[in-house]
């Protein structure tokens, strides 16, 4: 099982990071299509051309000098710089060090966001990091290097590394909203934010604070979760434990794996909600699978038609 992630194979991910975009120039039919356009309008406008005035152009596009001289209003039109700041939020918490097959929740969380860092950093975006465990929170900021990229990469392979069953911190639920927090205070406008969490102690704060980052930025919800919420195995018994207490599960009864389902459920459906309710999207990650071959299904069926590759 995939306890740790190495710091080598989520630098390696970068050969893997193509068929999809996480752009904000999405059609209507595209996972990543929010509640709005973005517009970004920063430092990086190039001039282009001037033209006549159309109705409807923006009067702050005019050009006053040449309409003078021209006897008619005619604007100045700019060419944007595809230019936004990635901010990448990677819960490394306690209560993501569980797998029961392939890796833990903690591994494809560093996965994932090791293919948007690449991406963005492709695609010319300056790529950033807010990276959280259940007693401290780590900021990197946004810059379009590389060197950034491997620090963000170095940092999670630490946090990851830190985790095991027997470490002596309590689980922090409360952690996920005060590094959204942070991420508001930061990301004003016409940023992309990608979450990689499990979203425990997701409550009516956390959805209070995502719709205010959606409000003027790009929110995506990477939604990491582990099979054995969805499907119990056909085993009569299983033993659990949260590194101090454990218990024995007994999953040959109909009404004990009726209750597991039904608590998970009650957990997640709220979250899968932030789709419809905020126009936020989620996207349900397995650590049972392939976390690249799960993003180009998610998103690559965009970025391949477009060949944006």
């Amino acid at each position: 099982m995939g306890a740790y992630v190495e710091f080598e194979s989520l630098m390696a991910l970068q050969f893997k990071a193509s068929g999809f975009t996480l752009r904000h120039s999405q059609p209507v039919h595209s996972l990543l299509f929010g509640r709005r356009a973005s517009h970004v309008r920063g430092r990086g406008l190039d001039f282009e051309e001037l033209r006549g005035y159309v109705a409807g152009d923006d009067v702050r596009s005019i050009d006053w000098k040449v309409t003078a001289r021209a006897q008619k209003p005619y604007v100045r039109v700019y060419s944007e710089e595809r230019d936004r700041p990635t901010m990448l939020v990677v819960d490394q918490r306690i209560n993501m060090f569980f797998g029961s097959r392939v890796s833990m929740k903690s591994v494809t969380a560093a996965e994932v966001t090791a293919l948007a860092a690449w991406r963005s950093l492709h695609q010319g975006d300056r790529v950033g990091a807010f990276l959280f465990n259940d007693n401290s929170v780590e900021q990197i900021v946004a810059k379009r290097s590389r060197l950034t990229v491997t620090r963000i990469l170095k940092r999670i392979s630490h946090f990851n590394k830190m985790l095991h069953a027997d470490m002596p911190v309590h689980p922090n639920p409360t952690q996920l909203n005060d590094v959204l927090e942070s991420v508001a205070r930061v990301c004003h406008h016409d940023a992309l934010i990608l979450i990689a969490s499990d979203f425990d102690g997701a409550d009516v704060r956390t959805r209070d604070l995502l719709l205010h980052l959606s409000r003027a930025n790009d929110v995506a919800c990477c939604l990491i979760y582990d099979p054995l919420a969805i499907h119990l195995p056909a085993a009569d018994q299983l033993v659990v434990s949260n590194g101090e207490l454990q218990v024995e599960l007994q999953l040959g009864q109909e009404k004990v794996r009726k209750n597991i389902l039904d608590a998970s459920d009650r957990r997640v459906r709220p979250i899968l909600a932030w789709q419809h309710e905020l126009g936020i999207p989620v996207l349900p990650l397995s650590n049972a699978d392939d976390i690249a071959t799960q993003i180009r299904h998610l998103l690559g069926h965009v970025a391949m038609r477009r060949r944006q590759l």
